[in-house]
């Protein structure tokens, strides 16, 4: 994997991952940021949302189970003094599907937590991640 970043200007970097998708990063306003886009922790948490997103939403349809949405909030905490490292994550997922039975969300989460999500075991060696689930049904 590779990735390649440019500063554009004040604190807004062009980033541009090794499949070509690019995107503007952003510092925040107290470094001189002016908002043109994410920070790059707030990528971390979409990173880490995302990765154990696929892995929940695979897991599923891999086991033949009727799912048809997926959602996840990701909320940390952050040391109060430089380097300001998380200190807890955690990832809530609402997954849909008809006659979506919670067991099977419950399984997928949790492969996803312990085995497959490189994000969520990575980060896990620095700080606390938790996960929480709940199914809904159509």
């Amino acid at each position: 994997m590779k990735a390649h970043v440019r500063w554009l200007d004040a604190m807004a970097f062009e980033v541009e991952s090794g499949s070509g998708h690019r995107q503007t990063v952003d510092g925040p306003p107290d470094l001189g940021g002016r908002e043109r886009g994410p920070r790059p922790m707030e990528l971390m948490l979409e990173s880490l949302g995302s990765c154990s997103a696929v892995d929940v939403v695979h897991i599923l349809q891999r086991g033949r189970h009727p799912v048809s949405g997926c959602e996840v909030e990701v909320e940390a905490e952050r040391a109060e003094t430089p380097p300001k490292v998380f200190t807890r994550i955690h990832l809530h997922f609402r997954v849909t599907g008809e006659a979506l039975k919670d067991s099977a969300v419950a399984r997928a989460v949790q492969l996803s937590a312990e085995k497959y999500c490189s994000a969520s075991l990575m980060l896990a060696k620095a700080c606390e991640v938790t996960h929480s689930h709940e199914t809904l049904t159509e």
